[in-house]
């Protein structure tokens, strides 16, 4: 039996979809976006310009995201290591490419029932980047599907910093130090991401076999998929090719298998697994 295929999918991503089972899709996916820079420079263009193409894929991937009733997806859009390691001439654009995404995308996100939220150190951001982010999350605060959150000044070695912080902060404001037992749950509640659950599937384009400081705590037991398509080329129908390579695995989150077997990815597929 053929699956009824989501409205707004195009044809290239009805033919994946018919390949997946949607009751097994991730309840959360998160995106590693790389690849801007290698897309301008074979191009012979500036950096910029492979920022400023890299904004027609978020839109193509959150929609996507969307119609096939993914709840959560989490996208890296900024480091805090971004700060030292790009000229200030690109930060610059890249904040100002943030809010010019936010103007311009806040009424897709609200026709698509898409609700934004952000994690990360937000206070360090500019005023005005605060300012406009700030509007984008009220607009669209009260839709009632997918959860987008955009990665921004984030880094997961500070989140875990700034969860021990609020852990010790929150005890010595209850009955102090010597009441404070810290376990993995208590750990997950000062998260950032606590209002989410742990993503199952983390997708990194460009080929770069690396996590990034990036959900360093959350990632623990998630499938790891890795494309050599830079993220400027990045679109719906590659996102649905990583679910579909996905669904291939067998999530035994440390135990085993019957038989100790585990199933083997496509050899095509340049992937790590977990």
């Amino acid at each position: 039996m053929r699956l009824t295929v989501p409205a707004g999918l195009d044809r290239k991503e009805a033919e994946v979809y018919q390949r997946l089972d949607p009751a097994r899709l991730p309840k959360h996916i998160a995106i590693i976006m790389d690849g801007n820079g290698r897309w301008a420079r074979r191009r012979h263009l500036p950096r910029i310009a492979g920022h400023r193409a890299g904004v027609a894929s978020v839109r193509s991937t959150v929609e996507t995201a969307s119609r096939i009733g993914i709840p959560a997806l989490t996208l890296y859009a900024f480091s805090e290591e971004n700060w030292k390691k790009r000229p200030k001439s690109e930060v610059d654009f890249l904040m100002g490419l943030l809010c010019r995404y936010l103007k311009a995308e806040v009424p897709t996100l609200n026709n698509n029932n898409i609700r934004l939220e952000y994690i990360g150190r937000q206070h360090e951001l500019p005023p005005p980047v605060q300012e406009k982010m700030q509007w984008a999350r009220e607009a669209t605060a009260q839709n009632t599907g997918m959860i987008l959150t955009l990665a921004l000044n984030y880094s997961a070695r500070s989140e875990l910093v700034d969860a021990f912080r609020s852990m010790v902060d929150a005890a010595a404001r209850n009955g102090g130090l010597n009441h404070l037992k810290i376990d993995e749950d208590l750990v997950s509640r000062h998260l950032y991401t606590r209002q989410l659950p742990d993503p199952d599937l983390v997708v990194r384009t460009s080929g770069e076999m690396r996590l990034s400081n990036f959900l360093l705590w959350q990632l623990a037991y998630a499938e790891i998929y890795v494309t050599p398509t830079l993220w400027p080329e990045f679109r719906g129908v590659h996102l649905l090719e990583g679910i579909a390579e996905y669904q291939k695995r067998e999530r035994r989150y440390g135990g085993l298998t019957d038989g100790n077997s585990f199933q083997h990815s496509s050899p095509a597929l340049k992937t790590v697994r977990s």
